[in-house]
């Protein structure tokens, strides 16, 4: 089966991890925003796309092998020093190399994704790098941040989210992918830095909404309300719902997947199930954490529900 990933971050690389043992007919599709840490750093010295998102992808989906293994850590080992290369990820410099002399985003991707025997492909969602721009409400009044690091952390109700430049396009080969695809997953992850870009980029809402596959929503963790510096502190898978249909409204999904903490809370496991029932889709509740109360999926686990879910729909 052929899946499509969108997302960014831990969030698309515990996905990509557990789908990795169910197909090996990936393509993962990367925000391309980060603005911060070494990635910010290499976007802003070389005007290139924000290398970070996309070599955790490629390490997710690295082989599982003692070659692709090892080199999964060192495309994911930062230097310490007291120089210009402290924060660097080995592989963000990698990949900011093949793009300096290449000058061909794609061919850099596949180039480490043939030396890290990756499964699957690794695509960003648009050619040219892109920034976020959210506006919040909260007890300072309405505050306009622009940024993705800015944007992951905003406080207070968010009133809306966009991308600059408005007219971005999707990358040929993205659209490709999904319109060939047999499922697409979206999700989890940092909701307004990684995952909701996916539906602001015109060309790939539509591709998403229109495309024959079938849908995923894969949601976050129950939220810990004290979470410093997480985005989705105090957002309840409900309210992310809420807002994939505010800026797609046109998008079912067949099935969302849930953590068996969020049904625990009665209201608020009622006042899901009846959003998913509204997209037409299916919600299955499972136990997703790597430990309890972790905001951290486990990418087995996720796996199995991956696995069960596609067994499923073929025999039927």
């Amino acid at each position: 089966m052929k899946v499509v990933s969108f997302g960014g971050g831990h969030g698309l690389a515990a996905t990509l991890k557990a789908l990795r043992n169910v197909t090996p007919d990936i393509t993962a599709l990367v925000t391309v925003a980060d603005n911060g840490g070494s990635s910010g750093r290499l976007r802003e010295e070389f005007n290139s796309l924000p290398p970070g998102d996309l070599r955790m992808a490629l390490a997710a989906l690295c082989g599982d092998d003692e070659w692709g293994r090892n080199w999964a850590d060192l495309m994911q080992y930062r230097f310490t020093s007291e120089g210009d290369l402290n924060g660097h990820a080995l592989g963000n410099l990698l990949l900011a190399a093949l793009w300096d002399r290449d000058s061909d985003p794609i061919k850099g991707l596949e180039r480490v994704g043939a030396l890290l025997k990756v499964v699957g492909r690794v695509l960003p969602m648009s050619l040219q790098p892109l920034d976020i721009e959210g506006t919040f409400r909260n007890w300072q009044g309405t505050q306009v941040i622009r940024g993705q690091k800015e944007v992951a952390i905003g406080k207070g109700g968010l009133e809306n989210i966009s991308l600059i430049p408005s007219d971005a396009r999707s990358t040929p080969e993205g659209l490709q992918a999904i319109a060939s695809a047999d499922w697409l997953t979206l999700g989890p992850g940092s909701w307004f830095s990684s995952v909701l870009p996916h539906l602001l980029l015109e060309e790939q809402r539509k591709a998403i909404c229109t495309a024959k596959a079938r849908k995923i929503i894969v949601l976050n963790l129950d939220a810990n309300p004290d979470a410093s510096g997480d985005e989705f502190a105090g957002y309840s898978p409900a309210d992310h719902l809420k807002l994939i249909r505010k800026y797609a409204p046109d998008l079912k999904c067949d099935f969302a997947i849930a953590d068996e903490s969020i049904m625990a809370r009665g209201e608020s496991g009622k006042e899901l199930q009846s959003i998913v029932n509204d997209m037409e889709g299916s919600l299955i509740v499972a136990d997703l954490a790597v430990i309890p109360g972790s905001n951290h999926h486990d990418p087995g686990k996720l796996s199995s529900v991956f696995r069960n879910i596609f067994s499923s729909e073929v025999i039927r």
